[in-house]
């Protein structure tokens, strides 16, 4: 249990790799995970990448780039997005999943999804790791899947779901109850057998603008638990809402709060302009090593 945050330099503490269907990505450096979102209604880009052609020619886009994850997902986890079933979440992933493993066998690809039945199939499929917006929480049968297929999975922390979780965000301290939420779960994964866990505080979903503004704030806090840590910044309203700007404007103030995160321990930025965060890490490392 976390009763106070802690202002600590925790980052000697983490794991240094994960291992990605036997392809070891070493984390002594920044990585970056380049989103691929095939949806119509995601946030920035929903229904950018509506054919073959234009995925595949975002995906050698991002490679060029230097993505070194690519994040595939079929449901958008916008707030207040519209549910869709197995059946079309699977229609939009696994075909798309399946052709990019053949055109590109090396690339490290995880599915965002919270169902183990798409997790499992795009895991046979080529994909290697899972990435959950809810933690295993909205899909009760997700931790044991992870535990079963031994692939790295991102834990990230959602209050409320997609559809409900900006109505009213709720927390006595927004830090302590995401961190005291991490305690928990990961020491459940630990009892279920699963070791290789990255951890995303979820800026975003169910937190306000203040909040995820706290959490940045204190995002070196989580690297107590050892473990890799993902930030999701890209362009969200976090950065939209007081710049008072649209997501199509909002690069600068993403490359800036990725800087911030970087700073605070970040390893891995899911992000949609992967140049310009590779740009960002050479540039921190920089830093480090003066």
């Amino acid at each position: 249990m976390f009763i106070k945050e802690t202002t600590q330099d925790t980052s000697f503490l983490k794991k240094k790799s994960i291992n990605c269907n036997g392809k070891l990505l070493k984390l002594d450096e920044p990585l970056v995970m380049g989103v691929l979102n095939l949806t119509p209604d995601s946030f920035f880009d929903g229904g950018k990448y509506c054919s073959e052609e234009k995925i595949i020619e975002h995906v050698l886009f991002l490679i060029k780039n230097g993505a070194d994850i690519i994040d595939l997902g079929g449901y958008s986890s916008r707030p207040g997005a519209i549910e869709i079933s197995y059946d079309e979440e699977k229609k939009r992933v696994l075909p798309i999943l399946k052709l990019l493993k053949k055109l590109f066998p090396e690339i490290v690809i995880s599915i965002d999804t919270f169902r183990s039945k798409i997790a499992e199939d795009a895991i046979k499929s080529g994909a290697s790791i899972v990435n959950d917006i809810s933690a295993g929480d909205l899909d009760s049968k997700m931790l044991e899947l992870i535990a079963d297929l031994q692939v790295p999975f991102v834990a990230m922390h959602m209050q409320g779901t997609p559809k409900t979780m900006q109505e009213k965000p709720n927390y006595q301290n927004v830090t302590i109850d995401i961190l005291n939420y991490f305690d928990k779960k990961i020491n459940l994964l630990n009892q279920k057998g699963v070791h290789d866990v990255i951890i995303d505080p979820g800026f975003g979903f169910g937190k306000t603008v203040e909040n995820n503004f706290t959490l940045l704030k204190n995002l070196h806090c989580f690297g107590w638990f050892g473990l890799p840590l993902l930030v999701g910044l890209s362009r969200k309203s976090m950065i939209t809402k007081p710049l008072q700007i649209n997501s199509s404007e909002a690069l600068n103030g993403t490359t800036a709060l990725n800087s911030f995160a970087l700073m605070k321990g970040a390893n891995i930025l899911r992000v949609h302009d992967v140049k310009e965060a590779k740009e960002t890490i050479e540039l921190y490392k920089l830093m480090q090593k003066s």
